[in-house]
């Protein structure tokens, strides 16, 4: 295990790499349960969507670990599950069926371009200027989550954005953030595994003793629950070929592989997990594990997988090696039975580490130029379009499309590579069809 991780190389031991495992599935374990509750409103069986989450990112992250080697989790992504049911089937009026066939043809195109070498090409076309303002971008995303998932900022008509009331579950989540802090600080080994368990005890009681609060923290639904394989092999693979479904494909295409690309630059910047050529590691292979996760998930019944930017909770905690990710991957497994006790760990349990990873990705904004301004503001438009509009995929179009201008307009368009002008090309296509 030592030896095929490669855990000296990388600085890390397997006890390390457990913990940072089980810290990145407790940053990410929501996913089994917001996942099939959106899923569920296009018509699916919840629980079936259950189980197809569970397989999902236990087949895709455990596929990341052992062929890719990185320490990132992968599961079925949040915004892409929104795109399927809302838009795809509410919008657009297809049934679930042909739009997991729309799921299902977008992970082959995924594996074709990898296959091809095509998105590692794409990797390498984003200028570094971006790549670190994507990296502090997502970590400006990854702690508004943080924030709005514990209710400290929340929505306002007035100032679009505001200050949540300081509810016991807000100050319950303050004191996890502080203690979190502290104990980061101190160099202290687990401290957000630490801080995340601590947050979850601290806040059990919030349930009996404000009960008035109109969101439970904690609720017990019970202890044990029974796979539901309904949704398995469920896809229409005709008909989702039709001409009307292309949008649908496109989009799913599109939207994952910028998010899914921007994760891998931005975790590979923030953590140095990087080639001796500043590369992303082993990109070709977790760009290919990507693309299988989305073909899986169109097979098992689920909106397509994607890497999960939570994952810098875990690397942040120590995870190096792909055994990081097939700890994770591992013990998404027992939840095909244990589904009800992700209950048990609140949001405000995982809010703090997800707001306090934000203050570890930013750092790669110190390497831009921010003097020389044709390379500053494309790089500042990517950096804040993220959390802004909250979409990794918007953030990223921005940074191309003002990174192209500003060059053109200064003279410098040779600099820009024929596969970056590409990746503009199709970005001004996404625009118009997401206008339409």
């Amino acid at each position: 295990m030592e030896s095929y991780f490669e855990l000296k190389k990388n600085n890390t031991n397997i006890r390390t790499e457990v913990l940072a495992g089980l810290t990145s599935f407790l940053a990410t374990a929501y996913i089994v349960v917001v996942n099939p509750s959106i899923l569920s409103q296009a018509g699916m069986p919840f629980s079936g969507a259950l189980t197809a989450t569970v397989l999902v990112s236990f087949f895709s992250s455990v596929m990341m670990g052992i062929y890719a080697r990185n320490p990132i989790i992968v599961a079925p992504g949040m915004g892409l599950n929104a795109f399927f049911t809302f838009s795809a089937v509410m919008g657009m009026g297809i049934t679930w069926q042909v739009a997991l066939g729309a799921v299902f043809w977008s992970g082959i195109i995924f594996l074709l371009l990898s296959v091809f070498k095509v998105r590692t090409l794409i990797v390498k076309a984003i200028p570094r200027p971006l790549r670190y303002a994507i990296a502090a971008g997502i970590g400006l995303f990854i702690t508004l989550i943080g924030f709005a998932n514990a209710g400290f900022i929340v929505s306002n008509p007035a100032t679009t954005v505001g200050l949540g009331p300081l509810s016991p579950s807000v100050l319950t989540f303050l004191g996890g953030l502080f203690l979190m802090a502290v104990l980061i600080t101190r160099n202290v080994t687990g401290a957000i595994l630490i801080g995340i368990v601590l947050t979850t005890l601290a806040a059990y009681p919030l349930g009996r003793w404000w009960a008035m609060e109109a969101d439970p923290v904690i609720s017990w639904q019970g202890l044990f629950s029974t796979p539901d394989f309904s949704l398995v092999l469920q896809l229409d693979l005709i008909n989702s070929l039709q001409f009307a479904v292309f949008p649908v494909i496109f989009a799913f295409v599109f939207t994952d592989l910028f998010d899914s690309l921007s994760t891998f630059v931005g975790l590979a910047e923030a953590a140095n997990l990087t080639d001796e050529h500043g590369e992303p590691r082993n990109v070709a292979r977790s760009l290919t594990a990507d693309a299988m996760s989305t073909t899986i998930a169109g097979l098992l019944g689920s909106s397509p997988g994607t890497a999960y930017v939570e994952s810098a909770v875990g690397i942040e905690a120590g995870g190096r090696s792909g055994l990081t990710a097939v700890v994770g991957g591992l013990l998404f497994l027992p939840f095909l039975f244990l589904a009800p006790l992700l209950s048990m760990i609140p949001a405000i349990a995982t809010a703090p580490a997800l707001v306090l990873v934000g203050a570890f990705m930013v750092r790669p904004v110190v390497k831009i130029n921010w003097l020389k301004m044709d390379e500053a503001i494309p790089a500042f438009l990517a950096m804040v379009l993220i959390p802004f509009t909250y979409s990794i995929s918007q953030g990223i179009i921005w940074g191309f499309l003002s990174w192209a201008v500003l060059k053109v307009a200064t003279g410098n368009a040779r600099t820009i590579s024929p596969t970056l002008w590409v990746i503009v090309a199709f970005s001004v296509l996404a625009l118009v069809m997401q206008s339409h």
